[in-house]
């Protein structure tokens, strides 16, 4: 093996690896949101006003960040922005940061956060039959071992959800399921955009095209006066729309610059984990052994689908 080809092998590892963590840190942020609008929602506040404002305090970060992104993109001689590219771009945005995100927020107000985030995370399943069947993906067979252990993980720790056939409940998961095949449909239609445009770039434009959605459909269903929130309300407003939106929203799509969709997905069953521990500390939920042995064997799923990518 020639020193050229070991570097190039050494640079690809590092920028799977790196690829790895990016999403791994976005999940577990993404993972704060269904908390965050459980203690809104808790303030009074309904889901078009917190979306509306989510999308209000996070829009300023993405046009500068997509102004300086453009800027750059411009001066480095990068393939110029069509309209075709950037209709698509905020199609596939409106698709996630609007519907997946809406649906995703709707459904919080009939069933609980832990068991909203079993049902969101359903996507990967979805993400690979859409690859396989829309876009000729291949499935290493190895990599289903994943989906074994992650799912028998989160099998075991909502055992004990509460899963009655009543209307509430039926309304609220079938709400979460539209999200998740919204979402996994984001993350194949995603990634050649990203490669094209740039994830900074993309991330801000698709963001933006969201919030013009959100916002429209905030004014034709609620008075401006309905953004005057307790002070409660506005802090996780706040906290939703940063530390909730903007970073792991950059996080996720520049891990998905690096790694396939596929694996960017299955990553993101860590995010359960998260919403488990934060419900156990925020919301005074109590962890089981059942719950914690779950969590080990979405964290061996995600390990195992790790070193099938790498090798």
């Amino acid at each position: 093996m020639t020193t050229a080809t070991s570097d190039t092998q050494t640079a690809a590892s590092s920028r799977l690896l790196i690829g790895y963590m990016l999403g791994g840190l976005g999940s577990i942020l993404f993972a704060t949101k269904s908390i965050a609008i459980k203690l809104a929602y808790a303030e009074g506040v309904d889901t078009e006003t917190l979306l509306a404002l989510r999308m209000l305090l996070s829009l300023p970060f993405y046009l500068v960040i997509g102004f300086l992104s453009l800027r750059g993109r411009q001066t480095g001689g990068a393939e110029p922005l069509g309209r075709g590219l950037i209709v698509k771009a905020c199609l596939v945005g409106i698709l996630s940061y609007w519907f997946a995100s809406y649906t995703d927020f709707l459904g919080l107000n009939y069933i609980s956060a832990q068991l909203e985030r079993l049902i969101l995370f359903t996507y990967p399943l979805f993400t690979v039959l859409f690859g396989a069947v829309l876009f000729r993906q291949h499935v290493r067979p190895r990599a289903l071992w994943a989906f074994v252990f992650s799912y028998a993980g989160l099998a075991m720790i909502f055992t004990g959800a509460p899963a009655g056939a009543s209307g509430a409940f039926l309304t609220g998961a079938g709400l979460v399921i539209a999200s998740a095949i919204a979402f996994a449909l984001y993350q194949l239609l995603a990634k050649p955009l990203i490669g094209r445009i740039g994830p900074s770039l993309f991330t801000c434009i698709a963001m933006s095209a969201a919030a013009a959605v959100v916002i429209a459909q905030f004014l034709l269903t609620h008075p401006v006066s309905a953004l005057a929130v307790s002070p409660n309300a506005m802090l996780c407003s706040v906290f939703l729309a940063i530390g909730a939106t903007v970073i792991p929203s950059f996080l996720m799509n520049a891990a998905l610059h690096r790694i396939s969709a596929q694996a960017n997905a299955v990553i993101g069953t860590l995010s359960p984990i998260a919403t488990i521990v934060l419900a156990t500390a925020i919301l005074g939920e109590v962890m089981t052994g059942m719950e914690w042995l779950g969590a080990a064997l979405i964290i061996a799923g995600v390990g195992w689908f790790t070193l099938t990518e790498r090798n």
